[in-house]
């Protein structure tokens, strides 16, 4: 999905000229989400590595919901 999301990105933006720009805002908040489920997790007590990844994987689904949000208007497919 992360690659479908970075093309559909780089064929709507490249125009515009704030590509950059975009997949940064892109990627800070698909870090921000997984970085927080993982955190959420440790200081609940959790110290498993795996199941701290699996938290941080689970916290990209957030951003993805958004992307396929029509009605998103920051980064989902109703975005200008």
């Amino acid at each position: 999905m992360h690659l479908l999301q970075t093309t559909y990105l780089v064929c709507k933006y490249r125009t515009k000229g704030n590509l950059m720009e975009t997949l940064k805002q892109v990627s800070l908040t698909w870090f921000r989400a997984a970085a927080s489920a993982a955190i959420a997790l440790y200081l609940a007590g959790e110290t498993d590595v795996k199941t701290l990844g699996a938290a941080a994987l689970a916290g990209f689904l957030g951003p993805v919901l958004k992307w396929l949000d029509p009605s998103a208007t920051e980064f989902g497919r109703g975005s200008n």
